[in-house]
């Protein structure tokens, strides 16, 4: 029989290849596997946990590893990262356990011989980890769950003379990335930020407009047993418990979308009004363009314009489930351009490095490198120049990322004002990663 943890040693293979995003991965894996609730919501734990947490569980496992690290096979490192997750993250498994469902792994990965050696370095990561805590950073002790988790020995950089190799190592971040963060933030706010990058985000939902209002749909939650607690945004829910979506009350029926509350924020900085004909540009997978036809009470008309056929499959779907008319899909090539229009107004998303939601999208961490920020700059600067473009005089354009970046963000937006002399800035707003979701950016310009 399957076990949930062999489910995960082969959704963090595939992860290593780029197929998707983690989400993504294990979506496909558990719709294969029989496992119960509580073993599919065990392989997110280990499969998110795992990828967040990488860097610090190759702090906890080089020291005891003897052989050159490139002569260990890849899945059998993805074996000794579930170990030690599971021994120094998951206070509910119990540590023998972890051991021995680690070395069993082994077989299953298609290592057996590799089962002695897995079993002595999951038993001197049990003897590092304590069960103490502290509130203090130090070299002797992991971030774990707003404190620190004490180890036998010191096996970090030191927060007080190397914060940036500290941050890198204790948080689970590439050295690039620390180095520019801390630049920018200093180590307190890098500090909050590395602890609520490592910890599972919150499930937020839009409340389906055209179907009920907030308070209506929140009550059928709470006759469920769900609870769930309005945010700043009028149709904005967020669910503690992150129960499983297609459970919930009226998912069938399209009584809601799952959205963060920072991307909520980005149609509605449009306002929309029923009758208009809105532009969303880089479309997929269609929370912003659904929540567009909300806003015009399904009396307007939006152009989803992505270069992704197959992402653009779950807009159509997300628009069938919600019940939303007015609505097209089209597929653009890598240099198309968009359609002429003109259009009233127009939303552009942008392809970003999403370092604003790496809790949500782990694998970006470790994906993202310092030299594509030249690549996306480029490129956001030219969609935002053609969705400006295609609106009429007088008409928003909203550009918006889930970057913390400020080269993407008021970067691009300034670099477009210096070019295009008929556009002028009306807001901007940053959101704060955990404050209280998602990072990100939004700026409305307004066409002279």
């Amino acid at each position: 029989m399957t076990t949930a943890r062999q489910v995960a040693a082969d959704i963090l293979a595939r992860s290593h290849s780029r197929a998707g995003f983690a989400a993504e991965l294990i979506d496909d894996e558990l719709s294969r596997a029989s496992l119960s609730p509580q073993d599919r919501r065990f392989v997110t734990q280990l499969v998110f946990g795992v990828i967040r947490r990488r860097g610090t569980l190759d702090a906890l496992l080089k020291p005891f590893i003897q052989i050159p690290f490139h002569a260990v096979q890849p899945r059998v490192w993805d074996v000794l990262h579930l170990g030690a997750y599971q021994i120094a993250f998951l206070t509910h498994v119990p540590r023998h356990a972890a051991v021995n469902e680690t070395v069993e792994l082994a077989t299953h990965v298609g290592s057996p011989k590799a089962k002695g050696f897995v079993n002595g370095v999951m038993r001197r990561v049990a003897e590092l980890v304590t069960d103490e805590f502290t509130d203090e950073p130090r070299p002797d002790a992991v971030p774990f769950e707003q404190r620190y988790r004490k180890l036998a020995r010191p096996i970090l950089p030191d927060p007080a003379t190397v914060p940036d190799a500290y941050f890198a190592a204790a948080f689970s971040f590439p050295k690039w990335l620390a180095d520019r963060w801390l630049a920018r933030y200093g180590p307190d706010e890098c500090t909050r930020l590395g602890f609520w990058f490592n910890s599972p985000p919150p499930l937020w939902v839009r409340v389906n407009k055209l179907h009920n209002d907030r308070e209506t749909y929140r009550l059928r939650l709470a006759a469920a047993l769900i609870e769930a607690e309005p945010g700043e945004h009028p149709q904005s829910l967020r669910l503690p418990e992150h129960p499983a979506v297609r459970d919930l009350p009226g998912y069938d029926a399209g009584d809601f979308a799952v959205q963060d509350h920072s991307s909520m924020l980005v149609a509605t900085a449009l306002a929309p009004q029923p009758g208009m004909h809105v532009l969303d540009l880089c479309a997929a997978p269609g929370g912003k363009t659904t929540h567009l036809a909300e806003l015009m009470d399904n009396r307007g008309r939006v152009s989803a314009c992505d270069t992704d056929p197959k992402r653009l499959e779950t807009v159509t779907s997300l628009c069938q489930r919600l019940g939303i008319k007015g609505a097209e899909t089209i597929v653009l090539k890598e240099n198309d351009e968009p359609p002429a229009g003109p259009f009233d107004a127009a939303v552009v998303d942008v392809p970003c490095s999403n370092t604003g939601v790496l809790g949500r999208r782990p694998e970006v961490r470790w994906r993202l490198r310092p030299n594509e920020f030249e690549h996306l700059i480029r490129l956001q600067t030219r969609l935002l120049i053609q969705a400006a473009e295609r609106v009429k005089p007088g008409g928003a354009v909203v550009y918006s990322t889930c970057s913390i970046e400020p080269d993407e963000n008021e970067g691009v937006v300034k670099a477009v004002l210096r070019g295009v002399r008929n556009l002028k800035l009306e807001a901007e707003h940053h959101a704060v990663p955990g404050r209280p979701s998602d990072g990100g950016y939004r700026a409305r310009l307004r066409k002279a």
